[in-house]
């Protein structure tokens, strides 16, 4: 994932909070490091990130956007949300995209 990050850019990355990884182990019922060592974990972290600059002025209500993890999250805007997870802090800007601070842990379908 690092190596994915370091590369070229830009990125949109959707990160979610302490508490929600925190509620994730809980609802699973694992540890941290359970979570890390599982298989999917790498297509976990991949579909919290989209190719490209994505600013909370580019989102339109409906859209469907191809993630890192070659799945499609979907966006809602009353409230803005990513598939069911609530953008809490939107466009943080980082040297190589933008961060939007959410509310859940997304896991792929």
């Amino acid at each position: 994932m690092v190596e994915t990050l370091k590369g070229e850019g830009p990125f949109t990355v959707f990160a979610p909070t302490d508490e929600a990884f925190n509620k994730l182990l809980k609802d699973l019922g694992i540890t941290a490091d359970e979570l890390l060592a599982r298989q999917d974990l790498k297509d976990i972290l991949l579909y919290h990130v989209l190719p490209g600059k994505v600013m909370s002025g580019d989102l339109k209500e409906g859209m469907q956007a191809q993630t890192l993890a070659k799945k499609n999250v979907t966006i809602s805007l009353d409230p803005v949300q990513v598939n069911e997870a609530n953008v809490v802090t939107p466009d943080v800007e980082a040297s190589n995209g933008v961060i939007h601070v959410i509310d859940k842990v997304l896991l792929p379908k």
